[in-house]
């Protein structure tokens, strides 16, 4: 089902962060009150399209699904360029063992297929998809430690915790792109 849209932005076949590196550039070329339709095949978007559209101020109608074609819609609500919030507590990966070593828990957002085939032992998969649905599941007052592929969807899920009360959160940068530790798989 295709729903009217000022411009539609092509990002099929394109994996995190690329779909929302695409976004952001075309929405900087919309004036305000034009509606975005993203067709996007990577199942991230759908999380990841909703977490930056909020973190930025514009609104996310929301996602229309055709077999594995997903359709993002967001209204572009500001005449000059957003400036994109960033979570201020950022930890380089390498410092990440010691960090967890000291009694923090490492949340992995990735998609579970992503953690599947690799991951940090000990981390937790929370898809960010799911965060809000598991957010009780988390201690606000632990030490939290959040990593993604690149850092881009542990950032919108940093952000999410803190908005919820969590003070203790860190975005591990740049992810596990960058990861030279030993992985596990559970596949």
């Amino acid at each position: 089902m295709s729903l009217k849209a000022d411009v539609q932005l092509d990002a099929k076949g394109l994996a995190c962060p690329m779909p929302i590196v695409k976004t952001k550039k075309a929405m900087n070329n919309l004036v305000d009150g034009q509606i975005l339709e993203v067709a996007a095949t990577d199942k991230g978007s759908k999380a990841d399209i909703a977490a930056w559209s909020e973190s930025v101020g514009h609104q996310y109608i929301g996602t229309t699904e055709e077999g594995d074609l997903l359709k993002h819609y967001i209204r572009k609500c500001l005449n000059d360029t957003v400036v994109e919030k960033q979570h201020k507590q950022i930890l380089p990966i390498e410092d990440l063992i010691e960090k967890v070593a000291e009694g923090g828990v490492l949340i992995d957002v990735r998609e579970e297929a992503e953690y599947a085939f690799g991951h940090i032992e000990g981390a937790i998969s929370i898809p960010m998809g799911d965060l809000e649905a598991r957010i009780n599941e988390l201690g606000k007052d632990q030490a939290i430690y959040v990593i993604c592929r690149t850092g881009k969807r542990s950032d919108f899920a940093a952000q999410k915790l803190a908005n919820n009360g969590f003070i203790n959160v860190w975005n591990v940068i740049p992810g596990m792109t960058e990861w030279t530790g030993n992985i596990n798989k559970t596949i």
